[in-house]
């Protein structure tokens, strides 16, 4: 079992001590540590401000917003990152939900995992660097091909601002990118999301994991796997990295009552009713009524009251909190399931005593 450290996406300004944990992580020999992005700051800047500091530790997007740049612009940004650290980067994707994606990016979120399964692709073909890159599928199509019947002066401006000239050109990366199979990863929750990844990616990125039901949150996972190509990492090299919150308080309840904001806010504010990912992942586990509540209060303006009723077994199933002694325990309850990376996400002060010398956490992780 590796850890690794999940920055996550910053609140309303950059978090205090993160490139300090950053450099904590790389000396204290961690995997890994991750950004995300949400509608603020982006997932790739910070990863390569605080990473340049570092020496060792892997850096991973978890998660690059796929609807936020072309395919073409995340394999630049991806090879850039790559030969800047010394091939040490993960390209962590996601396709987020409708309310960013129609709502900040301004594009339609329809048929997201055919249009994962384009991305990823042309992703590859830049990395792979073997031809001019092409693509012709529904959601891509490099180059833009000429119109059939250009527009005369009479359509509307809007369409004729959108006809391409029929001037682009199949073109090949100028760079060589350090490793042409770089790592991709896919954030996925729901099973046939999570199939996908299997069958396209090197790694699944879970958001809620649950070690108790393992066996079946594994299904899609091998469902996708038995699907892989022979070109691509094999199974046994396949990635599960999952986010896990922890919490280091002087008891349980303490730490716990840190976590209800956080969950509160995935299952019953990240997402519209009825369209709301988070929450049926985390139903899934068993929660469904759990996280109808939830929403419920949430919309209702109630957030006080919904983070009151994130149950404690939610908490104790998808995070580590408690005593220092409580989170090294709990860790060792991962370690016969899927997760091959534990992708801690805590606040400055449960960080410094993760890492403190002696730390019984990074001792159970290392068995």
């Amino acid at each position: 079992m590796r850890l690794g450290m999940q920055l996550g996406y910053w609140p309303s300004s950059p978090p205090a001590g993160a490139a300090d944990a950053v450099r904590a992580a790389d000396a204290a020999g961690l995997d890994s540590v991750w950004t995300a992005e949400a509608y603020g700051s982006d997932a790739l800047t910070p990863l390569a401000w605080w990473g340049a500091a570092t020496q060792r530790v892997r850096l991973g997007t978890a998660i690059a917003q796929m609807y936020a740049r072309t395919p073409a612009a995340t394999a630049m940004a991806a090879l850039t990152l790559d030969h800047l650290s010394g091939g040490r980067f993960v390209l962590g994707l996601g396709a987020s939900g409708p309310q960013v994606v129609e709502g900040w990016y301004g594009q339609p979120y329809r048929r997201p995992l055919a249009r994962t399964r384009e991305y990823v692709q042309i992703v590859r073909d830049v990395l792979r660097r073997e031809a001019p890159v092409t693509a012709d599928g529904d959601f891509f199509r490099l180059p833009l091909p000429a119109p059939a019947a250009p527009l005369g002066p009479d359509a509307p401006r809007a369409d004729r601002d959108a006809e391409p000239t029929g001037l682009g050109k199949a073109l090949r990366s100028t760079v060589r990118p350090l490793r042409a199979d770089l790592p991709i990863h896919l954030a996925a929750e729901g099973p046939r999301n999570v199939a996908l990844a299997g069958e396209i990616a090197d790694g699944w990125l879970p958001a809620f994991y649950a070690p108790r039901l393992d066996a079946s949150l594994r299904e899609p996972l091998d469902d996708g796997l038995a699907r892989r190509s022979g070109a691509l990492r094999p199974r046994e090299e396949f990635e599960v990295c999952a986010s896990v919150p922890v919490v280091v308080r002087g008891s349980v309840a303490e730490a716990a009552d840190v976590v209800r904001p956080h969950l509160a806010l995935y299952v019953g504010g990240m997402g519209a009713r009825g369209a709301n990912f988070h929450l049926e992942a985390v139903a899934r586990l068993g929660y469904r009524e759990v996280c109808e509540e939830i929403q419920s209060l949430y919309f209702a303006g109630r957030v006080d009251e919904a983070a009151a009723a994130v149950p404690l077994e939610l908490i104790q199933d998808v995070a580590l909190v408690g005593t220092i002694d409580d989170v090294a325990a709990r860790v060792r309850d991962w370690e016969a399931t899927a997760v091959t990376t534990m992708l801690l996400q805590g606040d400055p002060a449960t960080w410094r005593t993760l890492l403190a010398p002696g730390s019984p956490v990074l001792a159970a992780a290392r068995g």
